[in-house]
């Protein structure tokens, strides 16, 4: 007799194992060319944003009442940098400022702040740093390329007639505030400084910017932040403001605007908590790119240098009569 044998019937726990073995080996193939996309994707937009485009927008000298001319700066890495010159109303030797705009600006930006100097008897240099305005294009700008061009108009300004060296400022804004620090606490040459809107930190600047991008801090943009400090060659916290403002050895004035949303005002309150002895700082109402009393800035500023600039020695504290901190 021939028995017949009952077929074996898989159980459906084994189907179900052998789909997710197979769904996950699946992943496990694609998963790295997954986070190289998303790498790759993060890399574009990292150089993207580091070469801004250039922009000719604003207006010009003329339009200020300003003796301008136009004029190229050689920079570093061969790179030539336009600039306007605005030479002092009088002739002898006469106190100098260049005045560093922010990023994705140029020179006209901080055109309202060379009228006010000039007006006070200042010479007036108006840079645009590299990937700005009309200056030469790089692969990259960068806090520490901001302040290699503004030590190259620095250097140039210092070889003009009728300039003063012993009465050179530097003026920034936003970046260009952070620049001036920077440049500030590596050269011994410079009688003032103000710094407009400037950040404390970069890692947190990337940190907004990354959340922007809906990219978590911890691991990935903590990743890109270090990969962002090869491409510049240089660690943050080696350029940072809240570090270079405490070996800065000129007096310096921070303003910031209280409705700032770009850089919060908290940001400034901390470089004044972590000061060195000449700092002062003036919180007015306004935004980023510009302050709602021009008037009360003006006599701020134009007060803050004449008291440097007359001080028997580099170092003044200055005190405005409407000072908030």
């Amino acid at each position: 007799m021939r028995v017949a044998h009952a077929e074996r019937v898989p159980h459906a726990g084994a189907g179900r194992k052998r789909s997710a073995l197979m769904a996950l080996n699946f992943a496990s193939l694609w998963a790295p060319l997954g986070v190289a996309g998303v790498l790759l994707g993060l890399r574009y937009l990292l150089h993207r944003g580091l070469a801004p485009e250039a922009t000719l927008a604003g207006k010009n000298p003329a339009d200020h009442g300003l003796p301008a001319q136009a004029v190229r700066i050689p920079g570093a890495r061969d790179l030539s940098l336009f600039a306007w010159f605005v030479p002092a109303p009088c002739r002898g030797p006469r106190p100098a400022v260049v005045l560093l705009h922010g990023w994705g600006g140029n020179a006209s930006t901080l055109l309202p702040a060379a009228q006010m100097l000039h007006r006070a008897g200042y010479a007036v240099l108006l840079p645009e740093s590299r990937n700005h305005g009309r200056s030469d294009r790089d692969d990259h700008s960068s806090l520490p390329r901001f302040a290699e061009d503004l030590d190259s108009a620095l250097d140039w300004l210092s070889a003009q007639p009728y300039v003063d060296t012993g009465c050179l400022i530097a003026l920034g804004h936003s970046v260009g505030g952070a620049a001036v620090l920077l440049s500030a606490s590596r050269r011994r040459d410079l009688r003032a400084v103000v710094s407009v809107s400037a950040f404390a930190h970069p890692e947190q600047v990337m940190r907004h910017r990354l959340a922007a991008w809906h990219v978590r801090y911890w691991p990935l943009g903590w990743l890109v932040n270090r990969y962002v400090e090869k491409v510049i060659g240089a660690r943050f916290d080696d350029i940072a403001p809240l570090n270079t403002l405490r070996r800065v050895n000129c007096p310096v004035l921070l303003l910031h605007g209280r409705q700032d949303a770009m850089v919060p005002i908290d940001e400034a309150r901390t470089l004044w908590r972590q000061r060195g002895a000449d700092v002062t700082l003036i919180e007015c109402d306004g935004t980023h790119e510009g302050f709602d009393d021009l008037e009360y800035v003006t006599r701020c500023i134009l007060a803050f240098l004449e008291l440097a600039i007359d001080a028997e020695s580099p170092a003044v504290l200055f005190y405005p009569q409407e000072k908030n901190r």
